[in-house]
């Protein structure tokens, strides 16, 4: 389903829904040595230091990118389908950057990432001082997902990352997002969701715009919510929903996602590789996933940002990292 316009469902109200976050046993919290590098496999994870993400890994396969024409609120950007082949296993981060990593690396960093975000508020959606990421217009703890963010804080959080531990963190390319969330290696015709195709189901696989939402919410436009309450009216902690085949949460809701790649219309000359498409003068940057303003797909792409310049920050954008493995 495709919602309208992210800006105008940014929601206000808290929930008191109880939480089961993702717990994982105690880990070495540095970073990986040649050896180690070497022998890790699929769905391993490992963190590289205490405040840093922690990592699962995606296996080497092929999967069919875009969605086929008889698919469910399909949009003409997810055309042509094509094959992409990910050549070797890399890594994902297991969940969205929260609010508490983000925080680390801005008093690490001394990083000033803004006093302004685009919110809905008062039945108006517009940029507002004194909106950030540590006050997004609604009550947030540290395990949720940082948002109020734009393209460049997730790529200088990213070169922080990659600085402090000496290790190539970075974005995910768009191919890369979309194999990881289908969960999937092979070729093939793939559900609308990770999980299958009934949207009643959404809700116990992630955070979207849902009854829960709705009467928080006035649409000016737009679809309706998904047919049910996935117990948040905003994001949840990163985490508290089930994880795809390859152990990566929140892969479909409670933030939008920024990627490495430029926006383009469609795939026509799209990479077959997975590598970032890149432009010399990009008009804007894809995000993927959706987030608790929209009920998304796992083709849907988030290209409208091509509007809307990538200083703006909005308060249902955040991010995940990505590690290259070995030489």
């Amino acid at each position: 389903m495709r919602f309208a316009s992210f800006i105008a469902v940014l929601l206000l109200a808290a929930s008191g829904a109880s939480t089961a976050r993702a717990e994982t046993p105690a880990q070495p919290e540095t970073p990986l040595t040649a050896a180690q590098e070497q022998g890790i496999k699929p769905k391993d994870t490992f963190r590289e230091c205490a405040q840093c993400p922690e990592m699962v890994v995606a296996p080497a396969g092929s999967f069919t990118m875009g969605s086929p024409a008889g698919e469910e609120d399909r949009q003409e950007d997810e055309s042509p389908q094509h094959v992409v082949t990910i050549a070797k296993p890399f890594a994902v981060g297991r969940l969205h950057v929260t609010v508490e990593q983000f925080a680390a690396f801005v008093k690490e960093a001394g990083y000033d990432a803004g006093s302004k975000c685009w919110t809905f508020e008062g039945g108006k959606g517009e940029e507002r001082a004194n909106r950030s990421w540590h006050n997004p217009g609604f009550t947030q703890d540290g395990a949720h997902p940082a948002v109020c963010l734009m393209w460049k804080d997730a790529q200088a959080y990213a070169a922080w990352l990659a600085k402090k531990t000496g290790k190539p963190y970075r974005l995910l390319t768009e191919a890369e997002w979309e194999y990881a969330a289908r969960g999937r290696t092979a070729p093939g015709a793939y559900p609308r969701f990770w999980f299958g195709e009934a949207e009643k189901d959404l809700c116990r696989h992630g955070n979207v715009f849902d009854q829960k939402a709705k009467d928080s919410i006035k649409e000016a436009e737009g679809e309706p919510p998904a047919p049910c309450n996935d117990g948040y009216a905003f994001t949840a902690p990163a985490g508290h929903y089930p994880p795809n085949a390859f152990g990566l949460y929140d892969m479909l809701g409670n933030a939008w996602q920024w990627t490495a790649d430029c926006v383009h219309g469609d795939y026509d000359g799209a990479p077959a590789d997975g590598a970032a498409w890149l432009e010399a003068d990009c008009i804007g940057h894809v995000r993927r996933g959706g987030a608790w303003t929209e009920t998304a797909r796992v083709a849907y792409r988030d290209v409208a940002v091509v509007t809307l310049p990538d200083e703006v920050r909005f308060a249902d954008a955040g991010f995940r990292v990505a590690r290259t493995l070995g030489p």
